[in-house]
């Protein structure tokens, strides 16, 4: 049974600390059961509920299929932007894509594209089945998202929420540091173990990373990629990632109230997995959506070239086999924004090739101009593109059918709707549609 500590609060430093948080005190922390490596029993509601999402899981990998390749980088993209939203920063898919092919941006688009990366770096690190998933492997995890920390567990007392800076008005008070070790080696053992449905045992790794809190900060973005880790491990995934915790990004209340009833006495596991279950069917089916949406949009512009191309009096109106533009225009989805240094060393082109290429598809209106505040061209924008992965970020936080009602109160805004008029995917129009009479209402 998950017990509480009593701890007694009296700050040494408290020259920078309001009247409250100087208030010494008593405090109680939460410290969790360990979990060991078997998954728990549940009720016929949740096992059911687990059951119907890895099931959706399997038929969105295999619909995507090796669309995957190209789609896990946008979709982890999303999955950080909701990231940064519930932090409280602000970020747009144009905006982040644009500092990462540039190296240079706010700080909060830096920090989006470090986790990024470490996201991916991690699920290929950590989902291979042929050895244990350690503490030191955690460890390097939130060090690589969070690498202005020092590397290694928590060494003092932390706490979530709350109106200041005390754990005396906390809103949840994670275990003592003296138990850390001990729980994450637990925690450790049992995302290394298979068995079971992979859907429960995510939702039960993430809830008690959470719990533990074991780092000073990047827990959050940490747990976050334990789900992946998990779902890979176990074959639930091979060519896609589905942003799960997306859709709770959209509901933190509920979010919150789900780990709440994971921490009750006795755990309230069932609502927790269900809860877990719902929010991966509609993470799985708003990735099937955006594949599907992205194809018809590489056609689309496929043939508004050949329109193109034909009306300027070029032959051959269809580019050749292997030509630079044609092999631009098929990795919009992947390469949404262009510099001609990037496009000619990623197609191993002169950087004249890449700028007449770059420069067609712009005229064209394929590809947007984007300049700088002095009125500078820095790269080229599949905007069309951009959009969709904005659509889907936000629908993923707020669904594709709930603004029609209300304005949501979290996510980035409708991407500009002229943008959205062109897309042809009927998936994509149906949510436009719906978020648009919201938006205006």
């Amino acid at each position: 049974m998950p017990t509480l500590i009593e701890r007694v609060w009296n700050p040494d430093d408290d020259g920078q600390l309001g009247r409250k948080d100087r208030a010494p005190g008593r405090y109680r922390a939460f410290v969790p059961d360990e979990l060991g490596a078997a998954l728990p029993l549940l009720g016929e509601a949740a096992k059911s509920a687990a059951e119907d999402a890895v099931a959706v899981l399997a038929r969105a990998d295999e619909r995507i299929g090796s669309r995957g390749a190209y789609l896990n980088h946008l979709l982890i993209r999303s999955e950080s932007i909701s990231s940064s939203w519930i932090e409280g920063n602000r970020i747009s898919p144009k905006r982040l894509a644009i500092a990462e092919v540039l190296h240079e941006g706010t700080r909060v688009a830096l920090d989006v594209i470090g986790n990024v990366r470490a996201t991916e770096d991690a699920i290929a690190a950590l989902a291979d089945r042929s050895r244990p998933i350690t503490v030191a492997d955690i460890e390097v995890l939130q060090h690589a998202i969070e690498p202005t920390l020092e590397p290694g567990l928590r060494t003092e007392q932390n706490w979530v929420g709350g109106p200041g800076w005390s754990p005396l008005r906390a809103e949840f008070v994670p275990p003592p540091e003296t138990e850390v070790p001990r729980l994450v080696t637990d925690l450790a053992r049992f995302v290394t173990e298979t068995t079971g449905n992979p859907v429960v045992r995510a939702a039960i790794a993430h809830a008690q990373f959470e719990t533990i809190h074991p780092f000073i900060d990047g827990n959050g973005r940490t747990g976050r990629a334990l789900i992946h880790t998990v779902l890979h491990r176990a074959d639930a995934l091979r060519n896609i990632l589905i942003p799960i915790s997306t859709v709770f990004a959209g509901d933190t209340n509920a979010y919150i109230a789900g780990l709440t009833a994971f921490r009750a006495d006795p755990p309230q596991l069932d609502d927790w997995v269900i809860a877990f279950a719902h929010a991966t069917e509609r993470a799985a089916g708003n990735a099937v959506r955006l594949s599907a949406d992205l194809a018809a949009l590489d056609e689309r512009t496929r043939e508004e070239l050949i329109v193109y191309r034909r009306a300027q009096g070029q032959t051959p109106a269809v580019p050749r086999r292997g030509a630079v533009i044609g092999r631009i225009l098929d990795g919009l989805a992947t390469d949404p924004v262009l510099t001609v240094a990037s496009a000619a060393h990623k197609h191993r082109v002169s950087k004249t090739a890449a700028h007449n290429a770059l420069v067609e598809l712009a005229d064209a209106g394929i590809l947007g101009r984007t300049k700088d505040q002095r009125g500078r061209l820095i790269c080229w924008t599949a905007d069309r593109h951009l959009a969709l992965v904005a659509l889907t970020e936000r629908s993923n936080r707020v669904g594709a059918g709930d603004t029609d009602r209300r304005r949501p109160k979290q996510g980035p805004p409708l991407p500009e709707l002229g943008q959205l008029a062109r897309l042809t995917s009927r998936a994509a129009g149906d949510v436009t549609r719906a978020s648009a009479a919201g938006w205006n209402s």
